[in-house]
């Protein structure tokens, strides 16, 4: 397909098959490594006799000192193998218990007891950078491209490590080394008398120790809030089968078919409501630590050792998805707090707009004067049209004397942005006939958005301009992929592939950050947040995405309609990081490219049985037979070690271990190894295998070989251009895995879902992080229309996972997926069917009301002591999850509410519309047509929008309501004793009612204002209803026969 890449300046067609065929190969990867530390990843160094440091002489499990060091005094001082107890080194430090089993009795190494180091030993230490000492210095080795992905530092010297003093007070500082100071002193590792004038050395010992602690830590909830919650979840289950014991046997046999229809709906709901609770059974909390991340891998005068960032956004009408929102985005992108040459920004524009075009080229110049500002003042958030919007004090925590002066210069400077991407909107309203023009003469390539070429433009980064402060900028690529009449496009899944593509070839960061358009940076760290857990040297590995949750702007504060879905972020996900992980919700998240591949996860090595060594050689022939036969296979296997990467591992179709196909190099592939060629054939994945999974490109092929990231050697700005251009074109994924087994997975419009449910079958783990400042704000739809037609979106998405074969309920059960992380997908996939039972649920009260039956007999004493007990067990559930996850009752009342009101309106309408679009292939659609509002605060708030999606839930309001009006009609005229029955009934139509009171409002438009004609009609009918029904009066038995009259004498 032709392509157009647009660089600056310049514009270039697509490249041709020469071109691509005549790129260099990535190189052979070498798997020689010098021995790593299994705990932080780091070389294991020698002892002062210049043997090999072996920390456990019972089992040698590869320590290295510093980490041997470390479990001695802070952890449970045993191997992390064999749980044997360490002994002692020479040079090591005491620690309580070692007089029993030292075995230096004696021995005169008391200058080396206590880890202080002297200020005369600094410079000797730092002479000598590739040994360890005793006093624990070491720096890290080069990197092997056969080795791990990444490697965390054991320790760091002092004098690199200012930074991180420097961000301290001195009375912070001093607090921190004091109680560090205590924490040895009362392991009795230095004495109070020791520590006199050598400051110095106690605070660079202090640092060093801290370089070596975890990156982050999983802090499980308190036991005295999380136990009292289980135990009400297991009664309430034992409650709720003796509730279904008694309505079941039972019956009313006067109202037969209304008990029949609310048994079934009940049981529904209890169903819905385990599938719903026990996923959270093992909520958990994750701390991150973002100076020790620094500490391992920013030192002072040593290259960053950070892995790079590839930022995604994805938009496709700038027309409906204002292009200031995308600009602001994009800036608090530009502007975060990583190093500029680890970050490309690329924007996705899946309806080649020339508006979005000029925007990002006017956003880019902006960014040269904003990105430095927000790293001078540091300021937050980095969107200028959030920041200057802030209602906060702006100059709390500001010292710099220019601050004010520059703020105000930058805000009007935003301002002047504003107006000139205000005016690109004005001219983009109205096409010309002849199409848009670019600014050099030429026709826009993208004037039909249906047929067009794919287009790459890449503004700033290291070719780029500088900012006013002559620095790099990170690099930002605006992407079009191109479209052609006849090719299935896959909407947003297919726009996220195409960017994964292209970053692939251009950067190929390890990872990739994904935002809408309307979700910018609020915490500038956001991601240093993440990579506190993918480069961590041993969980990193198998994680596949961190997500973060989503926190919106703009949202009155009564949150009407449950737009936060705080009980949804707050609770339902961190119950699930407790399994295997958070559902990938489609923003806020950053993957591991690997998994994004269709790799399998790293297999973690099976620690050998010790009771094998136990039996001697002699004591029964046959172990000694199994373990050398045992010996003789893993040597084969040796011997194409080098060939076997541990981690690459491509899913097969069923994710059975057995159908796990290892990848390779395309050299290894090409040459093989001589003497084992029959071997080779049974394992090696041919080149025809990698273009058929990853399509014809093998500068992508390259890519996805390099773990560690990186672009193959020998390659040029411009033949990258073109195989970017290549990789975009529609044809690009015909016959190859995208979407089925790689990347962002096609057939549903919930991508989200069902590609972190494919990740997770894979036997991939996620993360949910959590910090104190969001890590992402953005914009939701307010409105009651709006809300309504995006929860219809989620629920179709689900219905199309669950009628395909990605279905939960049956796919992958030979995978590595978790039972209770099973049950979450299960319940994402079958929660629209439950409008089902919703809505005749609440259309019973209404019905009993006005027949004068009802779903539930008079009962016992004893049979009203299970509802009563049903009743408290709810509200205690609610409230110990209350209690645990910090959601407060508004929330979950308004989360309560919204779950009936988009239950009977837009889940009903996903699952017909879903069958039919499944099933029937008929795609319908629901037309809005809406008012204007006000221009004031939450003005959406108050739109009212008329759409089929408002119809059964103002049915029920009006069916309950002539209920309740008929009801009491009828205890009036009836007399004292029809009082009594009545009260069950208006119980359950209240409910009904007090749920529905949020789309009452939103019928009736803003608050104090005359009700709209719907409410109107719905009171009068009422009232004629309930009149016609008490004149008719239903309820007496109406008498049959001859008519008696009195004859008047007295018999």
């Amino acid at each position: 397909m032709a392509g157009i890449a647009v660089v600056p300046r310049s514009l270039h067609s697509g490249g041709d098959d020469d071109d691509r065929d005549n790129l260099q190969r990535p190189p052979t990867r070498h798997s020689a490594a010098p021995k790593a530390c299994r705990v932080c990843g780091d070389e294991i160094g020698v002892k002062e006799d210049g043997a090999p440091f072996v920390a456990c002489h019972v089992c040698g499990f590869p320590v290295c000192r510093p980490c041997y060091e470390y479990e001695r005094s802070d952890g449970n001082q045993c191997c992390p193998q064999c749980n044997t107890r360490y002994k002692r080194h020479r040079g090591s430090p005491r620690v309580p218990g070692d007089h029993e089993d030292d075995d230096f009795h004696g021995a005169d190494d008391f200058d080396d007891e206590f880890p202080i180091k002297h200020h005369n030993q600094e410079e000797s230490n730092h002479q000598d950078v590739d040994a360890h000492s005793e006093n624990r210095d070491y720096v890290q080795p080069q990197l092997h491209t056969g080795g791990p992905a990444f490697s965390s530092t054991g320790s760091v010297a002092g004098k690199d490590l200012e930074a991180e003093r420097e961000a301290y007070s001195n009375a912070e500082w001093t607090e921190r080394v004091e109680k560090w100071k205590m924490r040895q002193e009362k392991r009795g590792l230095v004495s109070k008398d020791d520590g006199g004038g050598n400051d110095q050395g106690e605070e660079d010992e202090y640092l060093m120790a801290e370089a070596r602690q975890p990156l982050w830590r999983k802090v499980p909830m308190p036991s005295s809030r999380v136990n009292p919650y289980r135990i009400v979840i297991i009664l309430r289950l034992i409650i709720l089968c003796f509730f279904f014991r008694f309505r079941i046997l039972t019956p009313a046999y006067d109202a037969m078919p209304l008990w029949g229809i609310s048994v079934v709906c009940e049981i529904w709901f209890a169903l819905s409501w385990i599938l719903d609770q026990f996923p959270k059974w093992f909520p958990i909390n994750r701390e991150t630590y973002l100076d020790r991340l620094s500490l391992r891998f920013e030192r002072e005068g040593e290259p960053n050792k950070l892995a790079p960032v590839d930022f995604f956004v994805s938009t496709v009408d700038p027309l409906k998805e204002p292009p200031i929102i995308t600009a602001n985005t994009v800036l608090s992108i530009l502007a975060v707090d990583y190093p500029v040459d680890k970050v490309s920004c690329y924007v996705s524009d899946d309806g080649a707009s020339m508006l979005l075009f000029d925007t990002l080229s006017e956003t880019a110049e902006f960014a040269r004067r904003w990105v430095p500002f927000c790293k001078k003042h540091n300021v937050e958030p980095r969107a200028p049209e959030f920041y200057f919007s802030q209602k906060i004090d702006y100059l709390k925590d500001k010292v710099h004397p220019n601050f004010v002066k520059e703020r105000r210069a930058m805000k009007r400077e935003y301002e002047e942005f504003k107006v000139t991407i205000n005016a690109l909107v004005a001219k983009a309203q109205k096409k010309p006939e002849e199409g848009w023009v670019m600014q050099d003469g030429t026709p826009w390539p993208g004037n039909n958005t249906r047929d067009h070429p794919g287009m790459i433009q890449v503004y700033l980064g290291s070719e780029g301009a500088l900012d006013v402060e002559g620095k790099e900028l990170p690099r930002l690529v605006y992407v079009s992929r191109e479209k052609r009449p006849g090719y299935s496009h896959h909407k947003k899944a297919g726009a996220m592939n195409a960017l994964i593509r292209v970053s692939a070839v251009l950067t190929n960061a390890p990872f990739m950050l994904n935002l809408d358009c309307d979700h910018y940076l609020n915490n500038c760290k956001a991601a240093r947040e993440a990579m506190c857990f993918l480069m961590d040297p041993q969980f990193g590995k198998k994680l596949c995405y961190v997500q973060f949750p989503q926190r919106f702007d703009g949202i009155d504060r009564h949150d009407r309609y449950a737009n936060r879905n705080v009980v949804f972020f707050d609770i339902n996900m961190k119950g699930l990081d407790g399994i295997q992980g958070p559902v990938y919700v489609g923003t806020g998240c950053v993957f591991n490219r690997q998994a994004l591949y269709g790799y399998d996860p790293p297999v973690s090595e099976k620690r050998p049985k010790m009771t094998c060594d136990c039996w001697p050689s002699w004591c029964c022939c046959c172990f000694g037979r199994s373990r050398k036969t045992k010996s003789k296979k893993k040597g084969q296997r040796s011997l194409l070690g080098g060939l076997l990467p541990k981690k690459k591992k491509m899913a097969g179709k069923h994710y059975s271990r057995k159908g796990s196909i290892p990848a390779f190099e395309l050299e290894e592939i090409e040459e093989g190894l001589e003497g084992y060629e029959e071997l080779e054939k049974s394992s090696l994945m041919s080149q025809k295998n990698f273009e058929k999974r990853f399509g014809q490109s093998p500068v992508f092929i390259a890519s996805t070989l390099m773990e560690e990231g990186g672009l193959p050697e020998g390659t040029t700005s411009s033949s990258l251009i073109k195989e970017a251009i290549h990789v975009i074109s529609c044809g690009y994924e015909e016959k190859t895995e995208w979407g089925k087994e790689v990347g962002w997975i096609y057939g549903s419009v919930t991508e989200d879902i069902l590609t972190g449910f494919k990740m997770h079958c894979r036997g991939w783990k996620s993360v949910y992080c959590c910090p104190e400042r969001a890590a992402f704000r953005g914009s939701a739809p307010i409105n009651l229309s709006d809300r309504l037609h995006q929860v219809l979106r989620w629920a179709l998405g689900s219905i199309e996972i669950f009628m395909s074969h990605h279905c939960p309920l049956w796919y992958g059960w030979g995978g590595k997926l978790k039972f209770l992380q099973r049950l979450a997908y299960i319940n994402t996939v079958v929660y629209p069917f439950t409008s089902i039972p919703l809505l005749a649920y609440c259309t019973i009260p209404a019905v009993c009301l006005l027949t004068g039956k009802f779903i539930i007999p008079t009962i016992s004493n004893l049979a009203s002591i299970w509802f009563l007990a049903l009743f408290l067990s709810i509200i205690a559930t609610s409230v110990l999850e209350l209690r645990w996850s910090g959601v407060s009752i508004e929330d979950l009342w308004r989360n309560e509410q919204f779950w009936v009101i988009g239950g009977v309106s837009a889940h009903l309408f996903a699952v017909f519309q879903g069958l039919l679009k499944v099933l029937g292939g008929v795609d319908t659609n629901f037309t809005v047509t809406s008012k204007a509002a006000d221009d004031t605060e939450f003005g959406d708030l108050y739109i009212f929008k008329w759409t089929t999606l408002l119809i059964p839930p103002t049915t029920l309001i009006i069916l309950n309501l002539v209920g309740v009006v008929a009801g009491v009609s009828d205890a009036i005229n009836n007399g004292y004793g029809s009082w009594g029955p009545l009260f069950g009934k208006l119980f359950f139509a209240f409910w009904v009612i007090v749920h529905l009171y949020p789309f009452l409002k939103g019928l009736m438009g803003r608050q104090n204002r005359t009700p709209t004609i719907v409410v109107l009609w719905s009171i009068l009918l009422a009232s004629i209803f309930s009149l016609v029904w008490v004149r008719i009066d239903p309820f007496l038995p109406k008498q049959t026969g001859p008519i008696l009259k009195q004859c008047g004498v007295e018999c």
